[in-house]
């Protein structure tokens, strides 16, 4: 896992991934404004420790540069903290984290670090 990155492997891009994360077994934690649903695999499928989804939906936000501005704070908050995570995650297993906004209105970045840093917290003591 490369420290402080966020290359394109550790996105979810495959449509049978996706179902997978969303399909039965899949645990959720909420952290206001953000919601978590994640999902445990075998690293084979992966081939990394941690995959992430990041969804801000139009309903929220009608405007497209304020659903890229959420994205990129979600995204940077998730790069800074995801180390202790991946560092617990056994070696033949995967997860995979999806990332979904709730709220109607833009947050401080300070508050979208916090939450994620929660949302992690609770990923963490579920695996």
């Amino acid at each position: 896992m490369e420290s402080g990155r966020f290359p394109k492997r550790e996105h979810i891009c495959s449509t049978r991934l996706i179902d997978q994360l969303f399909g039965n077994g899949s645990q959720r934690v909420a952290a206001y404004p953000l919601r978590a649903v994640f999902h445990k695999t075998d690293r084979q499928q992966t081939g990394v420790p941690v995959q992430i989804l990041i969804s801000v939906p139009k309903k929220h936000f009608k405007h497209a540069v304020d659903r890229n501005r959420v994205k990129r704070q979600v995204r940077e908050a998730y790069r800074q903290q995801k180390q202790p995570l991946c560092d617990a995650i056994p070696a033949e297993e995967s997860l995979l984290i999806g990332f979904i906004w709730v709220s109607d209105e833009l947050a401080p970045s300070n508050i979208v670090n916090e939450r994620i840093q929660k949302l992690l917290a609770r990923i963490k003591e579920k695996v």
